[in-house]
This record gives C-alpha cells, sequence and structure tokens, in this order.
C-alpha cells in the first residue's frame, strides 16, 4: 500500500500507525460519538484526529480496544476498515444509527443485524453482487447475549443498505423513483428491519480482508410506523447501542 503521510508509520486517511490501535475496534459514523463511546473505555487515549476519522485506544475488562469514526456511507468506512486492519485490527462492530422499517421497530429499539441489502456501491468493487454481505456469527452472539444481558428491546435479522439517504426519505423526487420504490417495498415484504448506509460495505470489506464484523444499530425512527399515523417519536441517544458494544466486547 503507498503511504502518502509524512510519517510513514501512520495510515494515510487515519492517521493511526500500527500498534495504535486495539485489536477489537468498534465503528461509529459520526466522529463527535468517538468521545462519548471512550468513556467507556479504561484510561481513552486520542490517537488520532484526521478528516472524518477520529480514533481513541484504551482497554475494556483488560483488553485493548479502539474506536474509530468512518463518517457516512460506504467508501469512507471501507477506508476506515481497511486501514484499521493494517493497523493491527481483526474484529470490528459498527455502533451507529438507522430507521426502522418494520412496524413492531420502534424507536429507541436496537437492531442486531445478521446480513445487510447491498444496494451500496463500494461493495461491488470487492465482491460480485452474488456474494451475501453477513455479519461474522460469533460477534453477532456476543451482541446478541449483550442485549439480553442489558435488558433492551432489541431485534435481529436483516437491514438494507444504501448509499443515497434522501434516496430512502424522498424516493418520489428522484428520477429512477419507479425502481427506489419498488425496490423499498420488496425489503419491507422481506422482511429488513432497518435503512442503514454502512453495514453492507464492512460486511463485505471485512470478508475480504478475513477479520471479523457486526454491527448494531439505535432505531431513530420509522417512516413506515409514520405512514400509519403510528407513535414514531425521533430518538438521537445512542448509548444504549453502545453499552451493548461494549458489553458484547467483554464476551470476545
Amino acid at each position: 500500500m503507498i503511504n502518502y503521510s509524512a510519517d510513514k508509520e501512520k495510515l494515510y486517511h487515519i492517521q493511526v500507525a500500527p500498534g495504535e490501535v486495539g485489536e477489537i475496534v468498534i465503528l461509529p459514523g459520526d466522529p463527535k460519538r468517538c468521545a462519548k463511546i471512550a468513556k467507556y473505555f479504561d484510561d481513552p487515549v486520542l490517537i488520532a484526529d484526521n478528516r472524518e476519522y477520529i480514533t481513541y485506544t484504551g482497554t475494556v475488562a483488560g483488553k485493548k480496544v479502539s474506536v474509530t469514526s468512518t463518517g457516512i456511507g460506504g467508501p469512507s468506512a471501507a477506508i476506515a476498515l481497511e486501514e484499521l486492519v493494517r493497523c493491527g485490527a481483526h474484529t470490528f462492530i459498527r455502533v451507529g444509527t438507522c430507521g426502522g422499517m418494520q412496524t413492531n421497530v420502534k424507536s429507541g429499539d436496537v437492531i442486531v443485524a445478521t446480513a445487510a441489502v447491498r444496494m451500496d456501491g463500494t461493495s461491488r468493487e470487492y465482491a460480485p453482487i452474488e456474494y451475501p454481505a453477513a455479519a461474522d456469527f460469533e460477534v453477532t452472539t456476543a451482541l446478541v447475549r449483550a442485549a439480553k444481558t442489558l435488558d433492551v428491546p432489541y431485534h435481529v435479522g436483516v437491514v438494507q443498505c444504501k448509499d443515497a439517504f434522501y434516496g430512502q426519505h424522498e424516493p418520489e423526487k428522484m428520477p429512477v423513483s419507479y425502481e427506489l420504490m419498488n425496490k423499498w417495498d420488496a425489503w419491507v415484504r422481506m422482511g429488513c428491519l432497518g435503512s442503514e448506509m454502512e453495514s453492507s460495505t464492512l460486511f463485505i470489506a471485512g470478508a475480504a480482508r478475513h477479520v471479523r464484523v457486526g454491527a448494531v444499530m439505535l432505531v431513530m425512527a420509522n417512516q413506515e410506523r409514520a405512514k400509519l399515523g403510528l407513535e414514531n417519536p425521533v430518538v438521537r441517544d445512542t448509548d444504549l447501542c453502545i453499552r451493548v458494544a461494549i458489553e458484547a466486547i467483554k464476551d470476545l
């Protein structure tokens, strides 16, 4: 890999050097969530702050762990995973937000993803579309156990990933509205639990690099519930899924 950094040890985008991160890394999208997650570490240290990538390293239950933000969407998430793997990480947990897709998936619930629909573009540059974007079984199992231990409202199943946020929320304004709306209805009928923007890329990139990747997400709101006039508050506090990820790390 070509390294464009002035410091030859540090990876170009994340500005982290090998040995500066733990083998287990939590991956939020929002850089502002990194400090919040690092508060759950023992002795957290800010390692790097570059572009959308902020990294802290500390320990959880005696294990060296890190948190690195990925920014929004597949391209930047793939870069983060690629460079963290080169720094020595081998297990990743995406912690983020999503929109619910089934009427029983309510705002404030947690989703543990078992797989993701590949409507992103980045994963297609790793594997043919026929290859499934599946979460690692051990990481997923640890996340489910953690959700049970913490007694949080959770769901386990497939999520849908896309690249265009407004393609989901305002599909009727898009020239390809017919395709977006038909596919959305198909994913709902297939039982997809939530819609977000990173998991499919991370699952596929992780498989290509032979590392473990899982995902746990907060349901912020549910447009399917809104369509039916059902209660649908917007919940922004990601603390619940952060706690699930931290609990899961103890078990990995």
